[in-house]
């Protein structure tokens, strides 16, 4: 028989503990379990950036680029975020962009880094990489 004390106000779970939540079910290889929590975790604006792109990060590590995609502009457009935290998130945006073979948003978002932090990781090789590949790519578009 389930504990009516379970629903009860004094038992409700805070924004803060669905985070904590998340990041462990993510951990365990629990996706879609770690999505639900983040979810209800960003309904905290002080943890939207960050529970946003954790779901991003989820589906990601789920192979579903596509929706990974959304989540993490959605993350860059909830609350301002560091500077740190907003390159961070560009960063794997990239490089889910690029998975995706979408050139273009990918610069995009790898010049921006650029703009912000000049030697943040491999951004500079990633963009001469593409920028020497993208003239092919807008030719078999064509």
């Amino acid at each position: 028989m389930p504990d009516p004390m379970v629903n009860s106000p004094e038992f409700e779970v805070s924004p803060a503990e669905r985070y904590e939540r998340g990041l462990a079910l993510k951990k365990a290889g629990l996706h879609k379990a770690a999505i639900e929590q983040f979810e209800m975790a960003a309904v905290d604006t002080s943890l939207a950036v960050k529970a946003n792109a954790q779901i991003g990060l989820c589906y990601k590590l789920s192979g579903r680029y596509e929706e990974a995609v959304p989540a993490f502009q959605k993350a860059l457009s909830s609350t301002p975020a560091s500077s740190k935290e907003t390159v961070q998130i560009l960063y794997v945006l990239g490089r889910t962009l690029e998975s995706l073979g979408q050139v273009a948003e990918t610069l995009e978002a790898y010049r921006w880094i650029r703009r912000e932090d000049p030697a943040y990781r491999d951004v500079a090789e990633r963009i001469e990489q593409l920028s020497s590949r993208r003239p092919t790519a807008a030719t078999k578009k064509s």
